[in-house]
Formats: C-alpha cells, sequence, structure tokens
C-alpha cells in the first residue's frame, strides 16, 4: 500500500448528502476482482449520460477537477453496500483522500485499508472547506498527515483528529498483509518452536 503522509491537491466539492456505494461504483463494475480500472466507473451514472457522453455539469467533468486528488463531500459519506470497489474506485480516479461531516463504517474502514485518508471534520470547517473547494483550479488543499492538519488556498488550518494506529498504518502504507509481514519473525520463530515441541505432526 502507497504511503500517506502529506497530500496537495485540487478538492473538489460534492454537494451531496447521503452518497452510497452504489453511487461511488455502481453494481455493474463489480464483476472484477481488481483494483484497477476502476476509475472510469467512478459516479458513473453521474458522470456520464445514457448515451455514455459525458454529463458536462458533474463536478469530475469539469476541466478544473478531472485531476482531483481529494474530494469534499457531504454527511454519511459511503454508506449502503460494504462493496470493497468503492475506494478501489476513488484511488484509481486519483482520490486519495475525502473529507466529510461523517462517513459509513465500512467505507471508513475499507479506505485506511487502501491507503485513503478519510477525514471527519465539523460542519461549520466542512462549510468553509467546500467554499474553497468551490474555486476551480484554485482549490488546491494542502493535507499534512504528520500534523493533522488541512491547509485552504487562502492559509487558513483546519485540524482533524485520527486514530493513531491508523494514523501509523497510512504513513508506513501498511495493509493487513504489511502488518503480518512485520510480525514474519515471530511467526516463523513460532512455527519452528511448535515444529520442534509436536513432532508427531
Amino acid at each position: 500500500m502507497e504511503k500517506f503522509t502529506s497530500l496537495n491537491g485540487v478538492a473538489a466539492p460534492l454537494k451531496i448528502t447521503n452518497v452510497d456505494t452504489d453511487m461511488i461504483i455502481p453494481k455493474q463494475y463489480l464483476k472484477t476482482i481488481k483494483r484497477t480500472g476502476l476509475g472510469s466507473g467512478l459516479f458513473a451514472e453521474l458522470r456520464y449520460n445514457e448515451d455514455g457522453s459525458e454529463n458536462p455539469d458533474f463536478v469530475l467533468n469539469k476541466s478544473a477537477y478531472r485531476n482531483a486528488k481529494i474530494l469534499v463531500a457531504e454527511d454519511n459519506f459511503g454508506c449502503g453496500s460494504s462493496r470493497e470497489h468503492a475506494p478501489w474506485a476513488l484511488l484509481d480516479f486519483g482520490i486519495r483522500c475525502v473529507i466529510s461531516t461523517s462517513f459509513a463504517d465500512i467505507f471508513y474502514n475499507n479506505c485506511f485499508k487502501n491507503g485513503i485518508l478519510p477525514i471527519v471534520v465539523a460542519p461549520e470547517d466542512l462549510e468553509k472547506l467546500m467554499d474553497d473547494a468551490e474555486r476551480g483550479a484554485n482549490a488546491t488543499l494542502s493535507i499534512d498527515l504528520e500534523s493533522q492538519e488541512i491547509r485552504g488556498p487562502d492559509g487558513g488550518v483546519v485540524k482533524f483528529d485520527i486514530d493513531p494506529f491508523r494514523k501509523h498504518c497510512l504513513m508506513n502504507g501498511l495493509d493487513d498483509i504489511g502488518l503480518t509481514l512485520e510480525k514474519a519473525a515471530h511467526i516463523e520463530s513460532y512455527e519452528k518452536n511448535s515444529a520442534a515441541a509436536r513432532g508427531w505432526l
């Protein structure tokens, strides 16, 4: 998993409440178990018209936000079914951070396991960050995970909280497999001792 220490990038404003995982990545894209290639399906039902053409009104189709790395979203982001394809699609598109006032628990956990930083902020802070994001190409935010700060284009700072263990995992690029591999020497030692003590197995 790619490490997350800091991030500077354009933030796209998504003024929709209760964005569910089917909206993030519709069910027809769930046939694959690969983590790549899903970016084209991100928000597909909002990004594309019925004939497959782009919907010019959707935020990620606007020139200023086509390379957005941060999403500023309304309350209860990632609700609905527990599909891990949702963070996969965000990551494949290039989104490394989602900021909202609240997240669905399973989506929130899946983000950390895939190298995405979900940040919970107070409603008044979200309103300010949403205003920042609406500046288009000038909507650059800076995320510093070490100091737990979001810096806006005008120099304003929003502090955020994060679980220390999850912060450690993100900053060191550790998913569940990576955490297990950190214990590889202990596991090998246990297996050798276990085999010696149970020679009949």
